[in-house]
């Protein structure tokens, strides 16, 4: 390729990837801003979400970058808890029966609690891939109806009724169980 031609290329990329960080700076901001307790922490989980970007070859072929920067996101925070729970193993103290009286919780209520997180999984894996993930952005991440339709480009009805559907099927599921 030339290098006039070259040129114009990463001007277009970085005119695009420029776009971008205008247009979802602030909704990834107030993404992070609900998910993390240290608000100082939020623009550098911003920043490596479009440094992320940046490091693809070609972002302009992103059909839905809605989607494809917010699942970014998801995944950063997920890296970043994977990272604290690694550092955090090194400070770890012993447990002190004295100081840490006994929990409440039964062997046996626990055990039900692991089943039952493990049937409202598969309960989700049931579900076709976007009402899951519908679900899973209204009730998990706690995005407004509003948001989500925007975000998948889908009428706000169609959403309510896609959450609805999962909301059905879980709970009938986890009902199915507990009759069982």
């Amino acid at each position: 390729m030339r290098p006039g031609k070259m040129r114009g290329v990463e001007g277009e990329r970085g005119a695009l990837l420029d776009q971008l960080a205008r247009r979802y700076a602030r909704p990834l901001a107030r993404f992070f801003e609900r998910r993390v307790a240290i608000r100082d922490d939020v623009p550098d989980l911003v920043q490596e979400v479009f440094l992320k970007l940046s490091r693809m070859p070609d972002p302009r072929v992103i059909d839905q970058p809605d989607r494809f920067l917010f699942v970014t996101a998801a995944n950063t925070l997920r890296d970043r808890a994977r990272r604290e729970a690694a550092r955090c193993a090194a400070v770890h103290e012993s447990w002190d029966d004295e100081a840490h009286p006994g929990s409440d919780f039964s062997a046996q209520r626990v055990l039900e609690g692991r089943e039952a997180v493990l049937r409202l999984r598969d309960a989700l894996l049931e579900l076709p891939e976007r009402t899951r993930d519908i679900f899973v952005l209204r009730v998990l991440e706690g995005l407004k109806i509003g948001d989500i339709a925007r975000l998948l480009g889908i009428s706000t009805r169609a959403t309510e009724k896609q959450v609805a559907r999962a909301m059905a099927h879980v709970t009938a599921a986890l009902e199915a169980w507990r009759d069982d």
